[in-house]
């Protein structure tokens, strides 16, 4: 473990000049690709730990198997317990031409026909079959519907999977984890069992995400099992990240918008989150997802129970935050809104320190990398 000396400022809304909005610029900054983590480590809870405190600006360094040691009987952690479905396919056109899909999500009127997106896309006609690539013999086809228009211009298929009974075991036949575009893979086939293993949480249980919420990934159950021995309660709700998860900031810090995603939370969960804020004991997201769904729901300081609602809850610096009081987080892109997000819980020269050291450390990011806890 080693320190660093606490920051002169941890000024909490990074400003411009004018005192008007943020600059995206303070959210900027370099990474050498060789950190972007492409393989999960072989132990979840091996990755490595950032351990920032809010209060004095301190950093230090652990690994995730001493999360136990830094928490304390009554906190309550607060997870996604959102199940990654195989969401990428791989098909291949009648005239020969490889096409890359990302399922987005179900119509509402009939789940045989799925929204997506697709690579490349400006050949693809409405009517076309594509046959599944897969490891498993006799791939069905698939068919292009429609081709309509997302919010923000971008062109989005309409597929039809077949018989409605038969998607999701069509999807667990012939599907591949949704990694994220910077994580490349050569080997689609021999490593799609490791993907859809480890880009998964040990408590997902509700199917519906198409990106893995990948403060999780980090959980074992042996890590559980020394949290409940500890007394620190693990409480869940339910958000199924979408794609726009990645989607960066093009615009201003100001004018950026989240795209919505479904999620909802128990009165079980809600009771729990209640009963700490009344005692004082600590509510810690585990994710930014986490921390979205409960503070969209707890905007007057006490949670309510949530079922299948939408948040566009986009954190900013002025965000008040009424449930967390820690956050566990991985480390997040550039110029991303979750960037923006740890910022403006932590402080922006507090996270800035934290990276600038997690570079210089060799931290791996994104992911399947290493995680950082905030108290």
């Amino acid at each position: 473990m080693s320190n660093f000396p606490p920051n002169e400022n941890c000024s909490r809304s990074p400003l411009t000049s004018n005192n008007q909005e943020p600059d995206l610029e303070l959210y900027s900054y370099d990474l050498p690709a060789e950190l972007i983590a492409q393989e999960p480590l072989a132990t979840r809870e091996h990755s490595r730990l950032q351990y920032l405190r809010r209060d004095d600006g301190q950093i230090a360094d652990h690994h995730f198997g001493d999360l136990p040691s830094l928490l304390q009987a009554g906190d309550l952690l607060v997870v996604n317990d959102t199940r990654v479905i195989p969401a990428r396919l791989l098909a291949r056109r009648a005239t020969g031409g490889l096409i890359q899909i990302l399922l987005l999500r179900p119509s509402t009127k009939k789940p045989n026909l799925w929204l997506a997106l697709a690579q490349p896309m400006r050949k693809l006609k409405i009517g076309e079959t594509l046959q599944l690539l897969s490891t498993e013999s006799g791939a069905p086809e698939i068919q292009v519907c429609d081709i309509v228009l997302s919010q923000d211009g971008r062109k989005q298929l309409i597929l039809d999977l077949g018989p409605e009974r038969l998607v999701y075991q069509l999807l667990s036949k012939h599907g591949y984890a949704p990694l994220p575009p910077y994580i490349a893979r050569t080997g689609e086939i021999e490593k799609r069992q490791d993907d859809l293993s480890r880009y998964q949480t040990v408590f997902a249980k509700t199917p519906g995400a198409v990106a893995a919420p990948t403060a999780g990934l980090h959980f074992s159950s042996e890590i559980l099992s020394d949290l409940g021995k500890l007394g620190v309660e693990v409480a869940s709700i339910t958000l199924h990240v979408g794609p726009g998860t990645f989607k960066p900031i093009t615009t201003s810090v100001a004018e950026h918008t989240v795209d919505p995603e479904s999620f909802s939370i128990s009165q079980d969960t809600a009771d729990s989150v209640n009963l700490a804020l009344r005692e004082g004991r600590r509510v810690i997201a585990v994710g930014t997802t986490s921390c979205r769904a409960l503070e969209t729901a707890g905007r007057d300081g006490k949670l309510k129970p949530v079922e299948d609602s939408q948040t566009s809850l986009y954190i900013k610096p002025g965000f008040q935050f009424r449930i967390i009081s820690g956050l566990l987080t991985n480390f997040h892109l550039s110029r991303s809104s979750l960037l923006v997000l740890v910022s403006t819980f932590a402080g922006h020269a507090l996270i800035k320190n934290a990276y600038r050291e997690a570079v210089l450390k060799g931290y791996r990011f994104y992911s399947y990398g290493d995680a950082m806890l905030i108290l």
